[in-house]
């Protein structure tokens, strides 16, 4: 190795050695809690090392009792260094155990605390409470549950619901906003809608943005159910405003003398007319579980048409949105109408293996394979039922609506 290339490689090496030890020395200082005393360890350190270097170790080359004094100065000068990084040595030996139980030397992730917001708002003081939530908003500009807050004290103390919609309308409006909590303060939003204005019509808007933004999601499956029933809602909140004086009829007389109270039960809505009703109505809101299911029983137990309760349940059963717990349900009641009006063992058993194959990790498969072994248990025990004759109901009723149902 040449002269030139030997300096080279030794200046290199020293240049690296006194860069890492400055990184070491940043490092240390940056992390420490008092820099100060950090720097005066490292002096004297220092001084140390250089005391060793110019006085003990030439006193061993001397030999004799110099020898002697160099190595007695070397004990010494080893006990100040001791002292001085004892405690620095032991945390770096006892470190990784204890950073198991207290979470080390890392810093805790920073998080908003709206502690302040809250009092200001307890103590009736919501105007400072907006201004310390929007402080923290400031600092954590994705933060749903400043959000929420903010939102919520407009409403609800400030009686500003234009006020909180703008806000969750802000957030929703976010690029990274996730989805659960932009469905959550949609959601919110349309309670509110509901439960401050009686505005039906802001509702529905804030459902539909749930539909529109998240189509064939858990999400938008949930909006339009809800939305398939804001008409009810508008019926009872139109009463609940505008409410009429009920003339109430005068009672039966000497009802305990009668023969019989038959006359005094109320008239049930016929089967017919029922489900024409149900019909109009998934015209319009065609993912409305709970009044399919209904439309299904009706025609299952009031029409006996296993045919036309079996296409209802299969839209239900065929929309992958719904929980494996809905879809074992109405698989589990199309086996129950299927025993009930006459299929074979054979069709049950295909409608009750489908939750085992569909769902085999879920807890429905295991009930479904219990039942599957009672299965011909069920057909044994199961009684002769009349056959009812449909009279002027239209056959057909229920294949009008839907693209399934075509006649």
């Amino acid at each position: 190795m040449s002269h030139a290339l030997h300096l080279v490689l030794n200046i290199s090496l020293s240049l690296f050695g006194l860069g890492f030890i400055g990184w070491l020395f940043w490092r240390s200082l940056k992390n420490s809690e008092d820099p100060g005393r950090l720097i005066f360890k490292w002096l004297l350190t220092v001084a140390v090392v250089w005391f060793e270097l110019a006085v003990a170790v030439p006193a061993f080359g001397r030999g004799g009792l110099d020898a002697v004094f160099g190595l007695g100065l070397t004990g010494a000068l080893s006990m100040v260094i001791n002292v001085i990084w004892r405690n620095a040595i032991l945390d770096l030996i006892t470190q990784p155990l204890t950073s198991i139980f207290d979470g080390g030397s890392e810093p805790p992730e920073p998080k908003p605390a709206y502690s302040m917001a809250l009092a200001r708002r307890k103590s009736n003081h919501p105007l400072e409470a907006i201004v310390a939530i929007r402080e923290q908003l400031a600092k954590f500009p994705a933060d749903f549950e400043g959000f929420l807050l903010l939102a919520n004290i407009q409403t609800e103390d400030m009686n500003d619901l234009p006020g909180a919609e703008n806000t969750l309308n802000h957030f929703c409006d976010s690029p990274n906003a996730p989805d659960r909590q932009v469905v959550a303060a949609l959601t919110q939003l349309a309670d509110w809608h509901l439960k401050k204005a009686a505005d039906v019509d802001s509702a529905r808007r804030a459902l539909q943005k749930i539909a529109e933004r998240f189509p064939e999601t858990e999400f938008a499956l949930h909006a339009e159910q809800r939305l398939a029933h804001l008409g009810e809602t508008e019926k009872i909140l139109l009463e609940h405003h505008d409410r009429q004086p009920i003339a109430v009829p005068e009672g039966v007389q000497n009802i305990g003398l009668l023969d019989s109270t038959e006359f005094l039960r109320p008239k049930e809505i016929e089967p017919g007319k029922l489900a024409a009703v149900y019909v109009k109505h998934l015209e319009q809101h065609p993912h409305d579980a709970d009044v399919r299911e209904k439309l299904a029983v009706i025609y299952a137990r009031d029409f006996k048409r296993l045919d036309l309760a079996t296409l209802e349940l299969e839209q239900l059963i065929n929309e992958t949105r719904h929980t494996p717990k809905q879809i074992a349900g109405w698989l589990n009641q199309l086996a129950n109408f299927q025993i009930e009006l006459g299929a074979d063992v054979a069709t049950a058993t295909a409608t009750l293996q489908k939750i085992v194959e569909d769902f085999p990790d879920q807890p429905v498969a295991e009930i479904a394979q219990r039942r599957l072994a009672r299965l011909r248990q069920e057909y044994a025990v199961k009684k002769e039922t009349p056959k009812v004759k449909l009279g002027v109901y239209e056959q057909n009723i229920g294949l009008k609506h839907g693209p399934p149902h075509q006649q």
